[in-house]
């Protein structure tokens, strides 16, 4: 797996209260962090498009069950 370099600027005050709490590994905590924000807005983005699609289905009249035992009575 490959990695890459992503910097961000936080507020000096922010920093110094970072810097006295020497027993958090911040670069860990802070690329899980980011990693659930990501995975969270995936999953997001993912069942809106689900839910786009869904909408433009056209609703069947007789519904799966019929359909299914018609495709197995064909056979």
């Amino acid at each position: 797996m490959s990695t890459n370099v992503y910097s961000i600027r936080i507020d000096d005050r922010v920093r110094r209260i970072m810097d006295e709490m020497n027993d958090v590994n911040w670069q860990v905590e802070i690329r899980q962090s980011v990693e659930r924000i990501v995975r969270e807005k995936k999953k997001q983005k993912l069942l809106a498009e689900a839910k786009e699609l869904w909408e433009d289905q056209i609703p069947n009249k007789i519904g799966a069950a019929e359909m299914i035992r018609e495709d197995r009575d064909a056979r």
